[in-house]
């Protein structure tokens, strides 16, 4: 299924050479270049004071609840010992898939964050007048552990240098984040991002663009679950559109 303002699904990472979609990423720019501008939060699109839509609360891989205490019916806590973070890095479908596979890991769900539109559906964050990016909450266990290995991966497998797009995909809405919801994880994240960008340097590559802040002071602050279509996508759709993959550069944490 491929999206909106992307290529196909081609199962690989769009960002791996350069040479090859350079004239892709000019056409996308050309079409999609004026949505990498930030909207201000008093152009933001109003949003609603609840969800326009009814939410999945079971997760299809984990079996796990992935609404916890945001559950407008339910609303539940989360098992003791459990931590939240979420991160960001292009299309929501391949972050949430390399989350749920990280050893620790509770449950995941597919969101919107760090805008200022309250409740806001799929097609309105594409238009990038929400100011949120597509993201993917973690509920985890383990501690610093085991979010160096969910930090190790989304560093890896996405291309965190370049701004407000991911491969094809352009707009803020596409844009690199981590927001964290202690200062004990700011600290790990903050210090995963400067050794990266030590590999990403010797590497000869860019420097990393990923917005990196607490949740509570990501744009209203609050992480929005997204419609039941978008959950676990790639799960119930194998072959779906994802550009994520290695990019080239390993991560050690």
């Amino acid at each position: 299924m491929p999206r909106p303002g992307s290529c196909c699904a081609t199962g690989r990472h769009e960002a791996r050479d350069r040479t090859t979609v350079g004239p892709m990423w000019q056409m996308m720019d050309l079409l999609y270049g004026h949505k990498k501008e930030m909207v201000a939060s008093a152009d933001a699109l109003p949003g609603r004071d609840r969800y326009p839509y009814p939410l999945a609360r079971e997760h299809l891989v984990l079996g796990t609840d992935m609404l916890g205490p945001d559950s407008p019916v339910d609303p539940r806590p989360w098992p003791a010992g459990h931590e939240e973070i979420i991160l960001a890095g292009g299309c929501f479908w391949g972050i949430e898939r390399i989350a749920w596979q990280v050893p620790g890991v509770h449950t995941t769900s597919s969101g919107y964050a760090g805008g200022f539109t309250p409740h806001p559906t799929y097609e309105e964050v594409f238009s990038a007048k929400t100011g949120h990016t597509e993201a993917v909450r973690v509920i985890y266990s383990g501690g610093e552990e085991t979010l160096r290995a969910l930090l190790t991966q989304f560093w890896e497998q996405h291309d965190p240098t370049t701004a407000n797009r991911q491969g094809n995909d352009v707009g803020t809405e596409y844009r690199s984040a981590v927001y964290w919801t202690s200062p004990a994880q700011g600290e790990v994240v903050r210090s995963s991002a400067r050794r990266y960008q030590q590999a990403l340097d010797e590497a000869g590559r860019g420097t990393i663009s990923t917005e990196l802040l607490p949740l509570a002071a990501a744009g209203n602050g609050v992480y929005y679950t997204a419609e039941a279509e978008q959950q676990q996508f790639l799960a119930k759709h194998p072959t779906g559109y994802c550009n994520h993959g290695f990019n080239g550069v390993a991560c050690s944490l």
